[in-house]
């Protein structure tokens, strides 16, 4: 896999600058940076500076000496004006993402390093709220994006080092989690209202993504396995890899030819894995597969580094311009507040974090969706493609009568052609007869000279309409059992609506079911409230963090007292950190309550998938009846038009029949007339004398 050609990545575009009343060469050199590692250089610095001034000088919203600053939105290409220095340095922080994207996408892609951290710091310590390309949902997604690509990189690197499969398939199992995390944020219908377009083929390379690096991890499983000389294990991973990689090659339609020729040369690798394994094990070592859920899944490992942002370090920065504005005291104080606070953010988000990965594990094994648990509202509608067919049909009412008349016109010429070839044998059956009558009488076995030859022919042609036929009944008996087994439910769509949805299968649910699916909905639906609650209180902790500023407050606090005072700050999160700790605690409860609710809906949940399965299989037999109404009426007109010239062949050949029968017959007499008249006439015979009487005595 070393030389596997490398998967196309996804970079973003930066940010256009607008308004902004600072001096005009520091702005341009800021704005106008070269797409290299020297112009990140110098947004660093730029965003440093900013931090310097805006600690120094009211700037921000609101305040006294605030001005427009104007960037223009990526997405819909509008210029934004806020009067707020915050955003200016928002925006430098975006560009700064953008552009280590940009540099990571053309990169050698040695460097684990990646743009991650620009977007986590906007994320978390600046307002979501000044343009849609710097909301909450927009930076998660490129934080994603970010730590999947650097992870990507990581993988590629590993390979190229010959690291242990172990460690490859881990590495590459994490690349998978990050897409999915990204994945999961382009599903999001908010997110995908923002990115427009483009979300389209983000979603399709990170879904192909997805599959192609789970088929690289249980690939390098499989190395694994065969290295310890777990036959088996190594031919159901080598298994698994082919069927990912088969899935991301039906995603990967339409992708550039750099994914094509990764694909095929990863299919060239796993598939020769694969056949040789099973091969071995078949032939020579006889191990038994395991299924592939009874192995241990592959943990991810991120080992990628999001690039620190840190406004105030000078090896950054250079050297504050400003420093002799505003104490240093007082901004090195805030910068440790801001510490804290994302100290308490990332303490709340860890323990969110792990609560929400059992959550998500637990409701997709199962496989519970609240809005289809029961799917009894289906049952009271009929479905819109059947509706669609009844009402075809509704405004063609003839449809049954014509395909009957058409069937019915066809048994009577099919009638009409089987009497005629009937009558044709009966006719040669009796000439037949008739001749060995005469054969008999006149002591011949051979016919007699002279006989009429159309009989012969006849004969043949009979034979042939007779085998033509006989393969025809076939096909018209088949005709009418097709037609026997759509009419019924042609006669079922063609009639009221009511019948038709009597017609489709309906569950019967008993009251204990009925209240076993409520339920079971109820804590569905407390799951979702839970949920729901977590996000609230999670963005009111982020929204007012990224209020809390205390810089007033920190100018005029002696430094002895920062301390004290950062703790009195915080405890105004104290609420808030109850409620979460609350909803946290609770869903050990919730989970255990759905898990006894399954239990019970385990019976009702195949009951209903029995009669869904039924009323689909009822629908498509509908759908197939309505379906098949063209090609009976069509088949049956071949019939029809076969058998009529068949008609008209056999009445010819049946003429011609009854005359050479004649013809045969009249032979026969004219035959026997003459072997009567060579017979010599009967000799006379002597009269008897007669008897004498007797003399009376």
């Amino acid at each position: 896999m070393e030389a596997v050609p490398r998967m196309p990545m996804i970079w973003l575009d930066l940010k256009e600058a607008g308004e902004f009343a600072f001096n005009a060469a520091v702005k341009k050199s800021a704005v106008s940076v070269p797409r290299d590692f020297e112009g990140c250089s110098t947004l660093r610095k730029y965003l440093g500076q900013l931090h310097f001034l805006q600690s120094r000088i009211p700037m921000g919203h609101g305040q006294d000496a605030a001005v427009p600053v104007t960037w223009t939105e990526i997405f819909s290409g509008k210029a934004v004006t806020h009067e707020d220095i915050k955003y200016e340095q928002a925006c430098v922080l975006y560009n700064l993402g953008a552009l280590h994207s940009m540099l990571g996408a053309m990169d050698k892609r040695v460097s684990e390093e990646c743009a991650a951290g620009a977007f986590t710091y906007l994320r978390d310590h600046f307002p979501h709220s000044y343009s849609v390309d710097m909301s909450h949902q927009i930076l998660s997604l490129n934080i994603n994006l970010m730590l999947g690509q650097a992870q990507e990189c990581l993988l590629e690197k590993s390979m190229l080092d010959n690291r242990k499969s172990f460690l490859v398939a881990r590495i590459s199992a994490q690349v998978v989690d990050y897409y999915k995390e990204a994945c999961r944020a382009l599903e999001n219908s908010e997110t995908a209202s923002l990115l427009g377009k483009i979300q389209k083929d983000w979603k399709k390379l990170v879904q192909m993504k997805i599959y192609y690096f789970a088929a690289v991890a249980h690939l390098h499983m499989g190395k694994q396995a065969e290295e310890q000389q777990k036959f088996g294990e190594r031919v159901i991973y080598f298994q698994s890899a082919l069927d990912k990689l088969n899935e991301a090659i039906k995603l990967a339609k339409g992708q550039p030819e750099t994914v094509q020729e990764a694909l095929r040369f990863t299919m060239d690798v796993i598939g020769g894995k694969y056949n040789s394994a099973k091969k071995d094990n078949d032939f020579i070592y006889h191990e038994a597969v395991p299924a592939l859920d009874t192995l241990q899944s592959v943990k991810g490992a991120p080992l990628v580094k999001a690039l620190p942002v840190n406004p105030t370090d000078p090896a950054v920065t250079g050297p504050d311009i400003f420093a002799k504005l505003v104490p240093m005291a007082a901004h090195e104080a805030s910068s440790l507040y801001s510490e804290e606070k994302a100290k308490l953010l990332r303490d709340v988000m860890a323990k969110i974090e792990a609560k929400n990965e059992v959550l998500d594990q637990f409701m997709d094994s199962m496989q519970l969706d609240p809005e289809t648990v029961d799917n009894l509202d289906m049952y009271n509608h009929i479905p819109p493609v059947l509706m669609e067919k009844c009402a075809a049909l509704s405004v063609r009412p003839d449809t049954v009568r014509n395909l009957v008349q058409s069937m019915q016109v066809l048994s009577g010429v099919f009638t009409d052609v089987e009497a005629s070839l009937k009558e044709i044998q009966d006719l040669l059956e009796e000439d037949e007869a008739q001749e060995r009558k005469l054969q008999e009488l006149l002591g011949r076995v051979p016919p007699a000279p002279g006989s009429p030859p159309g009989l012969a022919e006849v004969s043949k042609e009979c034979s042939k309409y007779l085998e033509l036929h006989e393969k025809a009944s076939f096909t018209n008996t088949e005709l009418h059992r097709a037609m026997n087994l759509h009419l019924g439910n042609l006669r079922l769509l063609g009639g009221p609506l009511e019948q038709v949805r009597a017609a489709l299968p309906t569950p019967t649910l008993s009251e204990d079911d009925k209240q076993v699916l409520q339920n079971l909905k109820h804590i569905l639906a407390k799951v979702q409230e839970m949920r729901d609650q977590r996000m609230s209180l999670e963005q009111q902790l982020r929204e007012m963090i990224q209020k809390d500023d205390i810089t007033t407050s920190l100018v005029t606090t002696d430094r002895s007292e920062m301390k004290k005072l950062f703790e009195e700050q915080l405890k105004k999160y104290d609420q808030l950190k109850v409620y979460l700790e609350q909803n946290l605690a609770a869903q050990e409860n919730v989970l255990k309550a759905l898990t006894d609710a399954n239990v019970k809906y385990a019976a009702v949940r195949k009951a209903l998938a029995e009669v869904e399965h039924k009323w689909n299989t009822t629908v498509q037999t509908l759908v197939a009846s309505y379906e098949a109404y063209e090609d009976l009426m069509k088949k049956s007109q071949e019939g029809k038009d076969f058998y009529t010239d068949l008609e008209g062949k056999a009445a010819k050949l049946l003429e011609r029949a009854r005359a050479a029968c004649q013809a045969s017959e009249a032979h026969r007499q004219q035959l026997l007339e003459r072997e009567l008249k060579k017979q010599p006439p009967p000799r006379p015979t002597a009269p008897k004398p007669p008897m004498q009487k007797k003399p009376l005595d």
